[in-house]
């Protein structure tokens, strides 16, 4: 059983375009909030969640809605065009409100562009494992990260170029930035468009599923589980299935409390506890970004070979270790680059085999369902780690911010060790060279 990598990387145009925006308004909703319109860091962390609030509703919702439709085009397709598209438009209006300093147009734009993003992220996210083997889905989403880590990157690359200063205002001009990520985001999706159909991969894996042709990927005390599941039905989830999907999520809940803390005020850290500006802070997203998309490949590849769950763990503890580290530092140093590029490849060692695990564990009519549990669980998290993390800032000091980051990462250790299903690994090649052999089909 192979993977089809040109395929996966197409599928994943809708994730790049998620995530360049995503970079984006964590970089600069933030800086906004407190220069132009002069919010202390407890109140703007409260707005920074907004996003996660929305997403706890809209995500698991669009994810259902998107497993009970059937167009021309698809299930998940319309909800990405859709999204994007409204998304796109409602973004730049962003700056111009910035400009205007006018708080109540900027709220509820951001607002109403929160609520497009979230009509399609869970089908976007779906899209992969409906149309990727059970036993290539750490792969696939290897894959899929890295898309996303691109977009990422995109973000932060231009960042320093598109950002003008407006000396006559004292401020910022985000205007160009807004233009070039929303273009992104539309010749992503017009790729995805042109270049895949939904409906005619999803048939054929749906047909692999039903004859039993990736039988040889689940694991052998595992499979009377899956069988039982499979008889009862999605809402009967056998006791066993159900605990390690209650702990796989609530892994999930910890280490994005971690992580999100420190991606959402990071630009602000470094301004107050190195005195540096987005620049610095941008150079070392960037880093991190870039050992994300450097591990992505190989840590698929190690996923299938030792395991998603090892794999997971080896992350979190190398995260946890990172962001300890980083607390020591006093000022910017050379240094920095090295723990933000172990970062990134802790990051992806997490977040490739995490959500495989989780829609492991439903049926293939069930996936957009489980996405939306995923991310229900990842932002609930990020609700309420701005928050916490903001008052911390505020009233204890920035110093507070990796630490913190740092603990909550290692509490995910305890969680995912006590997992015990979603951990589905193909057999290994007869050959070594059969290892290499990559379908184009």
């Amino acid at each position: 059983m192979k993977l089809n990598y040109r395929r996966t990387v197409l599928v994943g145009m809708a994730f790049l375009s998620i995530c360049a925006f995503w970079q984006l308004y964590d970089n600069v909703v933030p800086l906004i909030l407190k220069n132009t319109f002069g919010m202390p860091d407890d109140i703007a962390g409260i707005i920074m969640a907004l996003d996660n609030v929305l997403a706890l509703f809209l995500l698991p919702l669009f994810g259902k809605f998107s497993d009970g439709i059937s167009t021309r085009i698809g299930k998940r397709t319309p909800f990405i065009i859709g999204g994007t598209l409204a998304a796109v438009v409602l973004m730049n209006l962003l700056p111009v409100a910035d400009k205007a300093e006018n708080l109540t147009f900027f709220i509820v734009t951001l607002g109403l562009l929160l609520i497009a993003m979230g009509t399609y992220r869970s089908p976007a996210v779906a899209l992969m494992p409906d149309v990727t083997p059970k036993p290539l889905r750490s792969k696939g989403n290897a894959i899929i990260n890295l898309m996303g880590a691109l977009g990422g990157v995109f973000t932060l690359g231009v960042t320093g170029f598109l950002v003008v200063r407006n000396e006559a205002a004292n401020r910022d001009d985000y205007t160009m930035l807004f233009v070039a990520v929303g273009a992104l985001m539309v010749i992503a999706v017009v790729l995805l468009l042109l270049t895949i159909r939904e409906n005619k991969l999803a048939k054929e894996i749906t047909d692999m599923e039903a004859t039993g042709r990736e039988a040889n990927g689940t694991e052998a005390n595992e499979a009377p589980v899956a069988a039982a599941q499979s008889a009862k039905g999605f809402h009967s989830l056998a006791p066993e299935l159900r605990r390690s999907l209650v702990l796989i999520l609530c892994s999930v809940s910890l280490w994005f409390m971690g992580y999100n803390a420190v991606t959402t005020a990071f630009t602000k850290y470094v301004d107050v506890q190195w005195g540096y500006g987005l620049s610095a802070a941008s150079q070392c997203l960037m880093v991190a970004t870039v050992g994300a998309v450097i591990s992505y490949l190989p840590v698929g590849m190690l996923s299938s070979r030792f395991g998603r769950k090892r794999m997971i763990q080896a992350g979190v503890l190398l995260l946890a270790a990172c962001f300890a580290t980083a607390a020591f530092f006093t000022s910017f140093t050379p240094a920095v680059y090295v723990v933000f590029a172990l970062v990134g490849a802790a990051w992806a060692m997490i977040n490739v085999n995490s959500y495989p695990m989780v829609v492991e564990i439903s049926k293939s009519g069930d996936v957009g369902k489980f996405t939306g549990y995923y991310y229900t669980f990842s932002m609930a998290a990020q609700i309420a780690t701005p928050i916490i993390s903001g008052w911390l800032l505020e009233h204890v000091g920035y110093h507070t911010l990796l630490p913190y980051a740092a603990i909550m990462v290692a509490l995910s250790f305890i969680t995912i060790s006590m997992t015990r299903h979603g951990d589905n690994r193909p057999e290994p090649p007869k050959s070594k060279l059969e290892a290499f052999d990559v379908g184009d089909d």
